[in-house]
C-alpha cells in the first residue's frame, strides 16, 4: 500500500537527499553505510558512489572489480570511516539484489505484509534485526510503503511520533532530537 511521500531530508544536503528520495537502491544503501558515523554522513555515502560511478546501477556495483571498488570506496572523501570494508558490505549487497530481486531493489518491500518485509531485510548482508526494523520504519513513515502490519512489525521504531531513528528525522530540528534520544539510551545502558 503506497501513500504521499514527504520530501527527505536525511543527509542534510539537497543533492544527496534527493538522490535517496529518488533511488531505492541510494536508500537502502545510506542504510547500510549507517553504523559508526553520523547517520547524515552514512546517507551521503550513496551520493558520493553516485558521482563517482556516474550513476548507482545496482548489477555494475555487483559485478565491480572488489580491489577497484574499494578503492573507489575509500577515496576522500570516502563513502565511510570504514572505506574499504563498506565497500566489501555494499557489494555483498548489491549482489544479493541481484540474485534475489534480479536487480531490482524496491522488488524487496513490495509485499502486502509488514512481517514479510521485515524478513526479507533481515535477509539482506548487513542487515539485523534492528537495522531492518528502522529501515521498515523508514520506509512507511517517509516513504509511504505501509503493508498490513508494518508498525507492529517496526516494533518501537514504527510508533507514531516517535524520535528514536533515521525513520524520524525530517529536519534538522528532528535530526537533533534523535541524536539526544540515542545519547540518553546509551546512557541509560
Amino acid at each position: 500500500m503506497l501513500r504521499m511521500t514527504t520530501k527527505l531530508c536525511i543527509a542534510q544536503d539537497p543533492d544527496a537527499d534527493a538522490l535517496l528520495e529518488s533511488d531505492p537502491l541510494a536508500l537502502l544503501l545510506g542504510m547500510l553505510l549507517d553504523q559508526q558515523i553520523p547517520m547524515e554522513v552514512a546517507f551521503k555515502g550513496p551520493k558520493k558512489l553516485y558521482d563517482r560511478l556516474g550513476g548507482l546501477d545496482v548489477r555494475e556495483i555487483a559485478e565491480y572489480d572488489p580491489e577497484a571498488f574499494a578503492d573507489l570506496a575509500a577515496t576522500p572523501p570516502a563513502i565511510h570511516r570504514y572505506g574499504r570494508s563498506m565497500a566489501k558490505r555494499v557489494q555483498a549487497l548489491c549482489q544479493h539484489i541481484v540474485e534475489v530481486y534480479d536487480g531490482d531493489t524496491a522488488a524487496i518491500w513490495d509485499s502486502p505484509s509488514g512481517p514479510e518485509v521485515l524478513k526479507r531485510l533481515k535477509a539482506l548482508p548487513g542487515f539485523g534485526e534492528q537495522k531492518a526494523k528502522i529501515f521498515l520504519a523508514l520506509l512507511g513513515k517517509q516513504r509511504g510503503v505501509t503493508p498490513e502490519g508494518w508498525r507492529k512489525a517496526a516494533g518501537d521504531y514504527g510508533l507514531e511520533g516517535a524520535r528514536r531513528s533515521v525513520a524520524d528525522v525530517v529536519d534538522a530540528v528532528s535530526l537533533g532530537e534523535v541524536r539526544a534520544f540515542k545519547k540518553a539510551a546509551k546512557a541509560a545502558r
